[in-house]
């Protein structure tokens, strides 16, 4: 079960802060193909981890 909160954790991190990081990223050099860039990995990786991980969840609960 922590091991779920943890891969969790890490598929919101990738889903939602490597864009924001790259974003400030952008707004510091003013090259915004960083941000551009960063956007498809950042969703493919961090819903594809996300949707792995809810599964994982649910198969959990129904075994206990």
């Amino acid at each position: 079960m922590k091991n779920n909160k943890i891969a969790l954790f890490v598929s919101f991190i990738v889903l939602v802060g490597f864009p924001i990081l790259f974003l400030f990223i952008s707004m510091y050099t003013g090259q915004w193909g960083y941000l551009a860039w960063s956007i498809p990995p950042s969703f493919i990786a961090g819903f594809t981890g996300l949707m792995i991980t809810l599964k994982q969840i649910k198969k959990e609960r129904y075994r206990a």
